[in-house]
Order: structure tokens, then sequence, then C-alpha cells
């Protein structure tokens, strides 16, 4: 998702752009191939320890009203089941990914989400206004028929919606198994507009499901996250949720523009901070990833 380059970040597809994102499937569940990295990543994992609370006054949270939700994509890595569905649909654990997260900020109390639509947008519009009426959060649609605009260009374009106040961003190809508090509500919780420009939820990539890159952020003691190094390897992946402040794109140009390098220009400036995940992250990127996660899903509820 991101201006990135797919040479910076080889086999990445959270910062890269390629994940924006059917029911109906026949693909057998098959596990997410090796790696090599994998047994560095869980090398790493129990060496990194949430962050520590900032040092100084607490300053008082407020949740974000709004949402941008991201499901315009072409989701070409999930085909051939993205042929005839779009990937925001493709159910995994009997709901569409659209709908695990935005139930998700129904439960922390969102009121509006806007979500952008370009491939297979009759049937994303269909869905949504399938959803319960009264059910939080509010909807509306970006439309991007005419064209895709990438994950900044798409909010440069509703930035009037959204207003001055910082908001949520979220994919829709990823989901996780909560813990015992909402993610949400944490993450709002720890933004704090004096110290950061992007807030991050983020996972330890050794234990999240359908991992198949090399991490993407390591993270100071007191939460700020730093890009991977080339060719490094990384202990926290981006869980695909996070906060922004609409300023940093008063700049953006009309048209496609990617979202990464927000994060990357905010961490060279050590604005860019991380909220663990708690709980198990789930990334359904490819048709062999629905396997896993619903693997995973069965055997969190035994």
């Amino acid at each position: 998702m991101g201006r990135a380059e797919r040479a910076e970040h080889p086999g990445d597809p959270v910062l890269t752009g390629s994940r924006q994102g059917g029911a109906g499937r026949s693909t057998p569940y098959a596990p997410t191939p090796h790696v090599p990295y994998a047994p560095v990543l869980r090398a790493l994992a129990p060496c990194v320890a949430p962050p520590a609370p900032a040092a100084g006054t607490p300053h008082v949270a407020r949740m974000p009203h709004t949402a941008m939700v991201f499901a315009a994509g072409l989701g070409t890595r999930m085909r051939p089941i993205t042929s005839h569905t779009p990937k925001p649909l493709v159910e995994v654990g009997g709901r569409a990914l659209i709908d695990h997260m935005l139930d998700r900020f129904a439960e922390a109390g969102l009121a509006r989400a806007i979500v952008n639509v370009h491939y297979l947008a009759d049937s994303i519009e269909r869905h949504l206004a399938d959803r319960p009426a009264g059910r939080m959060p509010r909807i509306s649609v970006s439309d991007e028929r005419a064209r895709l605009l990438d994950q900044g260009g798409g909010i440069r374009k509703v930035l009037p919606q959204i207003g001055a106040d910082p908001f949520f961003i979220c994919n829709t190809d990823a989901f996780w198994l909560e813990g015992p508090h909402s993610n949400i509500a944490a993450l709002a919780a720890r933004w704090d507009p004096e110290r950061m420009d992007v807030l991050l939820l983020v996972a330890a990539a050794a234990t999240s499901v359908g991992v198949d890159w090399p991490g993407d952020f390591t993270m100071l003691p007191d939460g700020q996250l730093m890009r991977r190094e080339e060719r490094g390897v990384a202990p926290f992946v981006y869980a695909g949720v996070g906060i922004i402040k609409p300023e940093l794109f008063a700049d953006c140009p009309d048209g496609p523009v990617r979202l990464a390098p927000y994060f990357f220009d905010a961490a060279e400036r050590g604005r860019l901070h991380g909220q663990r995940l708690d709980g198990i992250w789930l990334h359904v990127g490819t048709p062999e990833a629905i396997g896993e996660a619903e693997e995973t899903i069965k055997r969190s509820v035994l």
C-alpha cells in the first residue's frame, strides 16, 4: 500500500500497493510456503517487548469518528477467485473480509466509514447496502470506477468529507482474532497528535498468519517505528489499520498516489508510531491463505 516500489520491498504486499481488494471458492487448504527468513522472525519475536508508555503529562485520547476503508483494488494476487468476486467480499470464517473490519469498527463505536470502490464496484455497493439497517458505522461510498486512485489518491479525493480531524485507515485483505480488549480502542487510546503524524497497528510477524515477506518495521521502546532495512528482516508487520492526520495530504496531487511514502516520511521525522496488536493477525492475500486463516479460526474456538 504506498508509493514504495516493489524492488524496495520484494515480496511485501503490504507496503507496495497490491493489497487493496468473494464468496465461493474451491481452493483447498494449503499452508503458506516456507520462506528462508521465517526462522529469523521466530527468533526475533521473544526479544521484542511492547512499547513503554511515553513520559510526561498524559494526553487525552479521542476516538476518530471516520475511517477510510480501502476496497478499490484489483485483487490480482487472489486470482482466480477475484475474476468474479472482489477481494473485499472473499469469505473467511463465514464473513466477507470487509465485514470483519467494519464489524470491528462497529464494536468500537465508530460513527462513519468511507469505502472506495473501483473493481467490481456494483458487487461491493450491493453488499454494503445489505448490511443491517442502522448498524454502525454509517457507510458512504467513494466512486473510483473511472480511475483507480490507489490509497493516497483515494484519501485525497475524500478529504472534504473527512474534514480536519485525524481518521482511521483500513485495508480489507486482513483481520484479526481479538484478544481480551479491542485493538481499535487501544489504537485510539494511544493516539497522541503532539508526538505522532501516523499511528499504525502492527502485529508480530512470527505469530501472524499469511505473512510471506520479511516484515515491515522495527519498534523503539517509546513506540516509534523504523522502516525495515533493505534486504533486512523486521519483527513487525503493518496490520492494515492506522490513524493518520489529514493535513499530510494537503499537497497531494490529483490522480493515483501511493500511501506508504507518507509512512516512511513520518518515520524519518520520528512521527511514525506503532501500537502492538493483541491477538492473532490473519493476512488473506492469496487463495492459499484462505485455508490457513480458516484453520487458525477453527483452532481458536476449540
